[in-house]
């Protein structure tokens, strides 16, 4: 029974195109996965997206499935709520610190790239606005930064 729950969840979460290509989407799908098969929820589950489950009470559950959920079981949701949200927290690539360094040494340019994969325009324009003058690429980093960290 279990390898068949965790057959569907790999298919489910392999085919649904919220979470494609991205690192952090895919970290975030593992770690989905991972909350629903170790807290042993129900199937249900299985088919809501990363934002749903994270909005789920047992209100909620109780209006989709019209069956209670238990003191045991809405323990065992707001345990794999938490670890689901502590693993999305976790950082791609470089810290926050890092990034305001490189910015303040005139490599933001180097810290966009590695933060978007090198895809997008930002890098390139930030090494162009640094090379023109420190100044503008720093400012442009700041500016920035609110895109790589939540």
């Amino acid at each position: 029974m279990r390898f068949v729950v965790s057959t569907l969840v790999i298919a489910a979460l392999s085919f649904n195109p919220l979470f494609a290509v991205e690192k952090g989407e895919h970290r975030a799908a593992e770690a989905f996965r991972h909350a629903i098969e170790v807290q042993g929820l129900s199937p249900e589950m299985l088919q809501m997206g990363i934002e749903e489950f994270l909005e789920l009470t047992p209100a909620k559950y109780r209006e989709i499935t019209g069956e209670r959920l238990g003191f045991k079981n809405t323990m065992k949701l707001k345990a794999a709520q938490k670890s689901l949200k502590k693993e999305l927290r976790k950082e791609d690539g470089i810290s926050k610190g890092v990034y305001i360094l490189l910015a303040i040494l005139g490599l933001a340019w180097l810290a966009m790239g590695i933060k978007s994969n090198w895809s997008g325009s930002d890098w390139v324009v930030n090494l162009i606005l640094t090379l023109l003058c420190w100044l503008p690429g720093f400012i442009h980093a700041l500016v920035k930064m609110k895109d790589y960290y939540k």
